[in-house]
């Protein structure tokens, strides 16, 4: 009769029972053991370098972040002033040329009088 709950039927018992025949096959020997012991304590010494190796990069980067953000900032400050140099070129600079030719010979008021354009001011009487 078939039994739905037999171990010897079941996978994950046969796995486990295929991990422990391996395991009475390992070498017995006086050396059998102690090359189980270093590779252990090779691959723990590993994970201790390891783990030391990625804290040491961790603050190696912290450290260096306030160095990249102030060449970052500098190079921002950079592009943003070539970038006003580029659009000074356009309208303003022309407008600015102007004024500047303009009252060359004349009476040039202060920037604080001058607002944005030529304004004059005009006496018209109109007679109606």
């Amino acid at each position: 009769m078939f039994d739905r709950n037999d171990p010897r039927r079941n996978a994950a018992w046969q796995a486990a029972q295929q991990w422990r025949a391996r395991t009475n096959q390992a070498p017995r020997g006086p050396l059998g053991g102690l090359k189980l012991i270093l590779t252990w304590l090779l691959f723990g010494m590993l994970l201790v370098v390891g783990t030391v190796l990625g804290l040491f990069f961790l603050l190696l980067g912290w450290a260096m972040l306030p160095f990249v953000r102030y060449r970052m900032k500098k190079r921002l400050e950079q592009i943003r002033a070539e970038q006003a140099k580029e659009a000074g070129s356009g309208y303003h600079y022309s407008e600015t040329r102007y004024r500047e030719s303009h009252y060359r010979g004349g009476h040039r008021p202060g920037e604080h009088e001058l607002l944005e354009g030529d304004y004059e001011v005009r006496d018209d009487e109109r007679k109606g």
